[in-house]
Order: C-alpha cells, then sequence, then structure tokens
C-alpha cells in the first residue's frame, strides 16, 4: 500500500505541477476554493459520505454550454483514493480511482438516471452528478492528467454495468449528490466500495473539457486544477 501512494502521489504532484502553468479558466473562483474535505464511514447505515467544503457556494458555478460535445466543459469536485480500480467495478488496470461529482450541461452520461426528475433521461447533465473514473499522468493537457481510454475490442476491460458506454474508464454510479452552503456532499453504499473503509484520499476541484475531433488529446483531459485540499496532492486524509 505504501508504494501504491508513493507512486499516486507522485502522478498527481507532477499534475498539479503542470496545471500551475496553464492559464486560468474563466471559472477559477470561490466556489471551487478548498477549505476542507472529509469522508465519514456510518457503520449503523452502511455509507460513507464523502465531502468537500469550500470557501464560496459549493455547486453554484456550472459551465457555459458550447452546444456541442467536442470541446464541451466539464467542472468537477473530485476525491483522489487509494482504492482499486476492481474496488468500484473495474478491471485490475493502472491509475489512479477517483470520485468525481460534475456539472456539463452539452451532454448528458448518466442514461440510467433522471436527476432532475422531468422523466427525461438525457438533459441532466448540468445537475451535479458522481463518477467513477480511473486517472493517469497525461502531458498533452495542461492539467497533466485524463481519464484513461480504452479501446472497444479489449476483451480485458471490465466496466460496471452502469457505466455510460463511452470508451473509458468511468462509471455512472448514481450516488445522490447534495450541494448546501459551502458544502458538496455524495452518499457511497459499503457493498458499492467492496465495503472498503481503510482508504486513503484528497479533495481537488478542476476544470476538464471534451475532446472528439482530434486524435492527439484525450478524451476527457484535466486542464486546470483550481484547488487542492492538501496542498500537496499527498492523499494524507483516512476515512472517519
Amino acid at each position: 500500500m505504501k508504494s501504491i501512494i508513493i507512486s499516486i502521489t507522485t502522478i498527481l504532484f507532477l499534475a498539479i505541477s503542470t496545471s500551475s502553468c496553464a492559464q486560468e479558466s474563466t471559472y477559477k473562483n470561490e466556489d471551487f476554493a478548498i477549505k476542507n474535505v472529509k469522508i465519514r464511514h456510518n457503520k449503523d447505515l452502511g455509507v460513507t459520505i464523502w465531502e468537500i467544503n469550500v470557501s464560496g457556494k459549493a455547486g453554484n458555478t456550472t459551465p457555459v454550454k458550447v452546444g456541442q460535445l467536442d470541446g464541451a466543459p466539464v467542472l468537477g469536485y473530485v476525491f483522489p483514493t487509494t482504492l482499486k480500480p476492481t474496488d468500484v467495478g473495474f478491471n485490475e488496470t493502472d491509475g489512479i480511482v477517483a470520485l468525481a461529482l460534475t456539472s456539463h450541461p452539452d451532454f448528458d452520461d448518466t442514461p440510467l438516471w433522471d436527476e432532475n426528475a422531468d422523466n427525461k433521461f438525457d438533459n441532466d447533465g448540468i445537475v451535479w452528478h458522481p463518477h467513477w473514473v480511473v486517472l493517469h499522468k497525461d502531458e498533452r493537457v495542461a492539467g497533466g492528467l485524463s481519464v484513461k481510454q480504452i479501446r472497444k475490442d479489449d476483451k480485458t476491460v471490465v466496466l460496471p454495468p452502469t457505466n455510460p458506454g463511452m470508451p473509458m474508464y468511468m462509471d455512472s454510479p448514481g450516488y445522490p449528490v447534495i450541494t448546501k452552503s459551502n458544502t458538496i456532499k455524495v452518499i457511497v453504499p459499503d457493498y458499492r466500495i467492496n465495503n472498503q473503509t481503510n482508504f486513503k484520499y484528497d479533495g481537488v476541484t478542476a476544470f476538464m473539457k471534451v475532446n472528439t475531433s482530434n486524435k492527439n488529446l484525450p478524451m476527457l483531459g484535466v486542464y486546470e486544477v483550481f484547488s487542492v485540499a492538501s496542498g500537496n496532492l499527498s492523499l494524507p486524509y483516512k476515512v472517519q
């Protein structure tokens, strides 16, 4: 476990160092300035409660719609963890398992869920919702990270049945996300993370972007890191 944490920290430190040189986006504000992050385990209910507290109003800032998938902006409150890909339904693969709470008005990647409760399942991408992703180092983007892509013909790849059908290590698990005042929270059942409650984690806010036209760029890359709970992405926090 120690070697895993060291390798994750190295990847993330390089990523945040790269991002610090990037041009700031128009979305960087107090709504993404992290004050603290925590994950609490409620044994009686069999869930963990993940939360990020910010200086501004959590979830208040959402992306401006561009009208197409290519170049679509994505904002995220992200929990990088030491969980294994197999803990959340993926096959064993290199990378950083993260739970990302995202908003993106140009597309809907939660086909099984109707977050805005209007009886339509393809129009609520702007509503804050969770994704499991596997991140890896990617120097092609300013933030230094991207969601790990897959080949559709790769028979070794395993995705959870709730995945959105995109060729990436991404899942749309449908956990409830709550924004209130300066806090954004998500509730995760224990059995959905292989009953793991002793992992380590950090908190990050970031700007991402979709790419479907340039083969030299990732499909979903991190273009700017706004804030990091630990300050150095060392994943120092333990589940309470």
